[in-house]
């Protein structure tokens, strides 16, 4: 019988790396079913060890257990986000809500419990290393919040809560993939009147890709739509385009999701009574930086008078624009785009085609791995073509100490769109970082859904896309940057997650950055003064849309997840949440509830959209520090400083405390307004 490629160790080179050329859907099942069996036996291990629980015999034999389930969990996390068929789907149905039952078998092991209390409770006297207690802390805090100190029959519901949970995750994503592999067809030369031809050429490409050579195809991802929403003059396909990406799970269809939506928050809000919380999100909010929902709001309403005023004005500006033009009024969604780019050109000369094509896809990779390089002292050495992928199209690195040549991990970057891949961008981590029992390098990717340019053609970049392509490499630098002993003290609180990509994103218009990357793609020439300088003034341009269309979803999660007993129908309480909040009727919601994946294709942002704006406090207020530092956005005692307080040690001390040995206070929040160029209040 041939052994099951999944479950070896990883072998190859850079202490082994994932199989992708060997990975079958068909192999899924027996692999899951074997790692979680060899884990059960593990943690029994634990359990039935005769000596009395200690660090090493306990915590640190936890934190080593579970490592086939882990590899193949994160190889098959990769089938179905990225390159995903009905195989898999079916595969994820059913295996989902097994993994996790084995999690809850875990967390709510009472003997397991008692020996991870014994050695919390004696942390103090057994002469622990700091590192050690917070690890232990932590798995304490967690083991309690995951129902550790339940009876046995609030256990069993439970478990059958995160059971049922993990099977609607599952039916959620696939429903919402469905409608995002769908487009908008354009069928004649009229259709495409206003946009640039270089957009022309991507979307003929898209149309060829999906076997309708001789037309034009709009994909329902936000790299498609946006530039879509922005250039075309055809009010009619601007509504369309517009709906067709706003309606995603919204369509009445088998593939509608609000029945699932209302089932997952009812019984969330159930599983939070079941564990002594006032509501879901003041269990997730336990271990976060803000702690609690009111402080999360409090940050959220403090910021949104403030871009509701801004984006008056912009109406008031985009009206006036529609007006001499004899534009139909009022101005709709799909409008705000349009116009607003007008009001750019006619304010800054500022056109959004002009700028394109000094963003190549290819040069921009460079820009970011460069900028990196330069500030935390690193070498990417690409390796494509060495190791195995999951897709042709995925590039690869090997990273490595500028200094003392020393491996630091290897990294993946898939960039385009495509059909059995969901939307949007994200990080994932193939490996952790740790130093449990002598090094372990991080495998860590990017994956992000730009629309490929025709065979030949470069593909070019807005400068949303840019910043979205250095936002996620953040991600990646904050694990390829890790140096933490123990796996557990890598994860870090929700809020403090994206603080690495933010911060990240600032490189992207310095001048160093432009003026080595920033070439043309036909003529090579660089960006000239003259327009970097036109970006730099359109800087704070279109932040009260930018600023409303994140912050009403963040509010609407907040509200429907401190809700105690949860919501009947989604529609109406999106409908009613964003009146009374003032919505302006002119902005959608960046994610709508039916297609809202941060929140209900797991457990993992829901109640926890605000963290973006609670990390964009720090980093624009980091970013003001470098401003005023002496060398600038290249300052070598402050990038050593955020290295070494907040990018490399994990979760090993409060992330507060981190920010604050970091630059000696507090965030201040009035460099967020400043930098979004709000009156501060």
């Amino acid at each position: 019988m041939t052994a099951n490629p999944l479950l070896a160790p990883w072998a190859g080179p850079y202490g082994g790396v994932p199989p992708w050329d060997r990975m079958q859907a068909e192999d899924f099942p027996a692999a899951l079913g074997a790692a979680l069996v060899e884990e059960r036996a593990e943690i029994d291990a634990i359990v039935s060890n005769p000596a009395p629980a200690s660090f090493d015999n306990t915590i640190a034999a936890l934190e080593r257990s579970g490592r086939t389930r882990d590899r193949v969990e994160r190889m098959f996390s990769v089938a179905r986000e990225s390159v995903t068929d009905e195989a898999i789907q079916a595969i994820e149905r059913e295996w989902q809500p097994k993994l996790a039952a084995a999690a809850d078998a875990i967390l709510l092991n009472a003997a397991l419990f008692a020996r991870i209390d014994a050695v919390h409770r004696a942390a103090n006297e057994a002469g622990l290393a700091q590192d050690q207690r917070r690890v232990a802390a932590w798995l304490h805090d967690v083991f309690v919040r995951h129902g550790a100190r339940l009876g046995s029959a609030e256990k069993a519901q439970l478990a059958a809560i995160n059971q049922e949970l993990a099977s609607l995750f599952s039916t959620f994503r696939q429903h919402v993939l469905a409608d995002e592999n769908s487009w908008t067809v354009l069928g004649s030369r009229d259709d495409l009147a206003g946009l640039p031809e270089a957009f022309v050429e991507t979307l003929a490409a898209a149309a060829a890709d999906r076997g309708l050579d001789g037309r034009w195809v709009v994909v329902n991802t936000r790299s498609s739509v946006d530039p879509f929403l922005t250039a075309s003059t055809r009010r009619d396909l601007r509504a369309q385009v517009w709906r067709a990406f706003k309606q995603r799970g919204d369509t009445g269809n088998a593939y509608d999701t609000n029945a699932t939506i209302a089932r997952i928050v009812r019984l969330r809000a159930h599983r939070a009574r079941l564990l002594g919380f006032a509501s879901h999100a003041h269990w997730r909010m336990a271990d976060t930086m803000a702690r609690t929902p009111d402080a999360a709001r409090a940050l959220m309403m403090r910021v949104w008078p403030a871009a509701v005023r801004r984006v008056h004005e912009e109406l008031a500006d985009m009206t006036a624009v529609a007006q001499d033009e004899g534009a139909p009024l009022p101005l709709e969604p799909w409008d705000y785009l349009h116009f607003a780019e007008k009001v750019r050109q006619s304010r800054y000369a500022l056109d959004q085609a002009a700028i394109t094509p000094y963003f190549e896809l290819d040069q921009m990779v460079a820009a970011a791995l460069w900028s990196a390089e330069r500030r935390y002292g690193l070498v990417f050495a690409e390796i494509t073509g060495q190791v195995p992928v999951f897709h042709p199209e995925v590039r690869v690195w090997e990273v490595r100490d500028a200094e003392t040549g020393a491996h630091r991990g290897v990294f993946y970057l898939d960039n385009f769109a495509r059909p059995g891949k969901r939307s949007g961008a994200w990080a994932s981590e193939y490996r952790e970082q740790h130093r449990l029992d002598g090094p372990v390098a991080p495998l860590v990717s990017n994956n992000n859904n730009f629309v490929k340019a025709p065979a030949g053609e470069p593909t070019l970049l807005s400068l949303d896309d840019v910043r979205t392509l250095f936002h996620e490499f953040g991600h990646a630098l904050h694990s390829l940057l890790q140096d933490v002993r123990y796996p557990s003290l890598g994860t870090t609180p929700r809020d403090f997650v994206e603080f690495p990509s933010q911060i990240n994103e600032h490189w992207v218009l310095t001048r160093d950055v432009l003026d080595r990357f920033a070439r043309h793609c036909r003529t090579g020439d660089p960006m000239p003064d003259a327009l970097v300088e036109k970006i730099a003034r359109a800087g704070k341009f279109n932040q009260g849309y930018a600023t409303i269309e994140y912050l009403a979803a963040a509010i609407v999660d907040m509200d429907l997840h401190t809700r105690p007993d949860g919501v009947a129908d989604p529609p109406s309480f999106e409908r009613d949440a964003l009146a009374r909040l003032g919505m302006p009727r002119e902005i959608a919601l960046r994610h709508r509830l039916p297609h809202f994946d941060h929140l209900f294709g797991s457990d993992s942002y829901s109640a926890g959209y605000y963290s973006y704006l609670w990390s964009d406090v720090m980093a624009a207020d980091t970013w003001r520090a470098f401003e005023t530092a002496p060398g600038g956005p290249w300052d070598e005692a402050l990038l050593g400083r955020m290295r070494e307080h907040l990018l490399s040690n994990g979760n090993a001390t409060d992330r507060a405390e981190a920010y604050r040995a970091f630059l000696g206070r507090d965030p201040d929040v009035a460099a967020l307004f400043e930098e979004r160029g709000f009156p501060i209040p």
